[in-house]
């Protein structure tokens, strides 16, 4: 056999090296861990946590939305939807819904409205100084401490107050009016049915407005001067920097605040049953679903009406959530 020699250490004519062997890839789940196991290794537990304290009472408030169970007794038996359909014909429930998304739809826009406009007054609402040409009044801190100092107290403390300020025979409210010579403006406020839930936002605003005034404070405080400077050099007033400026700029904090205001509006359970009579009264005129749940599950001991009653008030929330969702998505801004 005729054999093929090196020429000058290069290989020889006609024969191939052979190929590298391949490296170990593992297993699927080795390269799976390897990409991903770092960051499942964080998440697991709070996900754990979150399924066990959060998903499961919701799982179970819906297993139990289909019983007749009492809340007292573990003895109960599966009703199928018949707890839903004494809720499509209960008029306190409509009622309580009706007052709910009242409150949905004032008190966000009540609130976040007053937080934004004593916000920007605090922040550019101020005189003109030297070397500035936008300033925030002057003492505006202490003016923040005192706007945010109702969240200071509990709503327990502040619903109190309020239902004696309300008081008809020596509350505070008839009393002023009584004072400066307009005791024919004098109501019964809480007992009155039509005035009475509009009291209650009137505490509801009271409470919260503080606690926007400073979170869009600490917002605009970040938005750079220039942008006030060069609309104010253009002939912009205040009205339309507030409105092509620091709103736009403010709106993914302005969308979240509205997500909670009306989570809040949603709920109002501690101010109606602290301060009406009944509670939930007069004549339901008060009555709001988180109420209405607590009376079904603890004097009326219909503990599986009481959980198709939160079903309700969960669905109402996610919709209220992705409406605002939707609604508010708009192009992001940066600056």
């Amino acid at each position: 056999m005729q054999q093929v020699k090196k020429v000058g250490g290069a290989e020889p004519v006609g024969r191939s090296r052979p190929a590298a062997a391949p490296a170990p890839r593992g297993n699927r789940f080795t390269r799976w861990y390897r990409k991903y196991g770092f960051v499942a290794g964080f998440l697991s537990v709070p996900l754990v946590i979150y399924a066990v304290f959060v998903i499961s009472p919701f799982v179970q408030a819906i297993y139990y939305s289909f019983t007749d169970w009492t809340g007292l007794s573990s003895d109960y038996k599966m009703v199928g939807f018949k707890n839903y359909d004494w809720l499509l014909n209960d008029d306190v429930f409509w009622k309580a819904l009706g007052h709910n998304i009242l409150l949905l739809l004032i008190l966000p826009l009540v609130t976040l409205g007053l937080g934004l406009f004593f916000a920007f007054m605090l922040n550019v609402g101020g005189r003109r100084r030297k070397n500035a040409a936008v300033a925030g009044v002057q003492g505006s801190s202490i003016y923040k401490v005192i706007y945010f100092f109702p969240q200071v107290l509990s709503i327990a403390i502040v619903a109190l107050l309020f239902q004696f300020t309300y008081n008809p025979r020596n509350g505070a409210l008839n009393a002023a009016l009584d004072a400066v010579g307009l005791d024919s403006l004098e109501q019964l406020w809480l007992g009155d049915p039509e005035l009475a839930l509009w009291c209650l936002m009137a505490v509801m605003v009271w409470s919260n407005v503080g606690f926007y005034v400073v979170l869009f404070s600490a917002a605009m405080s970040s938005i750079p001067r220039d942008f006030y400077e060069a609309a104010l050099l253009d002939g912009a007033n205040r009205i339309t920097t507030f409105f092509r400026i620091t709103l736009p700029l403010l709106w993914d904090t302005v969308q979240t605040g509205w997500i909670y205001m009306g989570i809040i509006a949603l709920d109002a359970f501690a101010v109606v049953q602290i301060m009406t009579v009944g509670p939930g009264g007069p004549a339901d005129s008060t009555q709001v679903l988180g109420l209405y749940v607590y009376t079904k599950t603890f004097r009326d001991g219909q503990a599986g009406r009481a959980t198709a009653i939160g079903v309700a008030m969960l669905v109402v929330t996610l919709i209220f959530a992705v409406i605002v969702s939707r609604l508010g998505r708009r192009e992001r801004l940066e600056y």
